[in-house]
């Protein structure tokens, strides 16, 4: 049993009501028109009132995803109740709508529950938007101060982690430039390596980590994984399964506005990726002006197969698996590299691997669409959940056309059977991946003397 003193965090039947809008009713006539135009004081009174006020709803009535279609009302989080414990690193997880915004909005005060209560035992700090508060014609110095008062640091806090903020962001060159000559990834830098060295009990981020480059989103990781070390209590929202499985120990999967699995990392990510709203095996971009790509290619799907073509989502240690995209090359002239990386649960690149077809290398492709498949070898992974990204590039100089971050994913299984590398062991079995290696043994006969070997 958990020691309440251990509880910072503690949410007890908590749920939100919204109540959609009334659309306007079009007159066709100049008399309908006006008397409407008298009337509207007391209509946008009563309408006021109703979009606020839940007098006329009771626990527990409209509720659930089939009557919030056909009722006015929309209960964005239903009885959510968990607790987090001092320390703890959790994730929430779901899908679109599933009530995870809401619930952040609880939590930092923003929005009132409709029912229930949460209790909050020491000071918390939002991370809900990177940037919020930056003023363009400010420096990059003024807005460190600026942004970092915003976020409920003082200024001799600022003062003090200045030059530690500054180097983290990697934009000391252009630190007294005006914030609106900066390009996009340099302002998400700068805002936040401000955030990331707020020092409250507790942390509350929300899809921020999916910003900047890979190389800076691997030291975001990381921080966070610091700040989780250092005994404060974070609450870290995204999609991104790989950085929530890095971060975090527990996870809780929303969806519809309530917990459908509270539990370790590992079990509720593969929950939410079996759920139908997580990443899938097979995915695709029917429209072409919004798939992912530049002006050469765009990715049109990717998903796991088997060797039958048979999209699979779960594969046996033992199987090969293939991992195939679709694309479409709209101009001449280049030579293209598509490749992928494969990821692993902690989040962890197991490999990447380059398109060897020698039949197109440097070669320039022709327009069309195009279907590159790279196969893995049976017993070659670990059993777990793996994510895959697909990336194109043309060549000299290389421009990315597409890089797709968790386009795909799978889950190896281990039946613990023959041929799967165990040999008769049952425990469980370290590293990212587990190749069946060939062994060869030995023997020399020998007399054993005293525990010495007679030569």
């Amino acid at each position: 049993m958990t020691d309440e003193k251990e509880i910072i965090i503690k949410a007890n039947g908590v749920s939100k009501l919204y109540r959609l809008g009334a659309r306007e009713k079009a007159h066709d006539s100049l008399s309908a028109a006006i008397a409407d135009m008298l009337l509207s004081p007391i209509r946008n009174y009563r309408k006021y009132r109703s979009l606020y006020k839940f007098d006329d709803i009771t626990k527990g009535n409209n509720r659930g995803p089939a009557n919030n279609q056909t009722s006015d009302i929309i209960w964005a989080l239903q009885d959510v109740s968990f607790n987090v414990k001092r320390g703890e690193v959790l994730g929430i997880i779901g899908g679109n709508g599933a009530g995870k915004s809401t619930l952040l909005k609880i939590l930092t005060q923003i929005t009132p529950p409709t029912q229930g209560l949460i209790t909050i035992h020491g000071r918390a700090a939002s991370l809900l938007e990177v940037g919020t508060g930056f003023h363009q014609e400010l420096t990059g110095r003024e807005n460190v101060y600026l942004n970092g008062t915003i976020l409920g640091m003082k200024k001799g806090e600022v003062d003090r982690k200045f030059d530690e903020i500054v180097d983290f962001s990697g934009v000391e060159r252009f630190l007294d430039t005006p914030v609106k000559r900066y390009s996009s990834g340099m302002r998400v830098r700068l805002a936040f390596a401000v955030a990331a060295h707020l020092e409250p009990e507790i942390l509350i981020i929300d899809e921020v980590l999916a910003v900047g480059d890979e190389t800076f989103q691997k030291k975001c990781i990381k921080k966070m994984q610091d700040v989780g070390q250092k005994g404060r209590t974070v609450l870290f929202v995204s999609h991104n399964m790989p950085t929530v499985s890095a971060l975090c120990s527990r996870a809780i999967l929303l969806e519809n506005g309530g917990i459908v699995k509270d539990g370790p990392t590992h079990d509720v990510v593969s929950a939410y990726l079996n759920s139908g709203t997580g990443t899938k095996a097979a995915r695709e971009w029917p429209v072409a002006n919004t798939a992912p790509g530049g002006n050469v290619a765009r990715l049109r799907a990717a998903r796991i197969i088997a060797r039958n073509g048979e999209t699979k989502e779960t594969i046996d240690i033992r199987e090969e698996v293939g991992i195939e995209m679709a694309y479409d090359v709209m101009e001449l002239g280049f030579v293209l590299l598509p490749h992928y990386f494969i990821y692993n649960e902690e989040g962890v690149i197991v490999f990447g691997s380059l398109d060897q077809d020698e039949s197109w290398h440097g070669r320039h492709r022709p327009r069309g669409q195009y279907i590159s498949t790279a196969w893995i070898p049976g017993n070659f992974l670990a059993d777990g959940m793996y994510f895959v990204s697909c990336h194109l590039i043309t060549r000299a100089p290389d421009v990315v056309q597409f890089a797709e971050s968790q386009a795909i994913a799978f889950h190896v299984t281990d039946n613990m059977g023959a041929g799967t590398a165990r040999n008769d062991w049952g425990g469980p079995m370290a590293g990212a991946v587990r190749p069946l290696l060939q062994w060869t043994t030995q023997y020399n006969p020998t007399e054993v003397e005293d525990g010495q070997i007679a030569r």
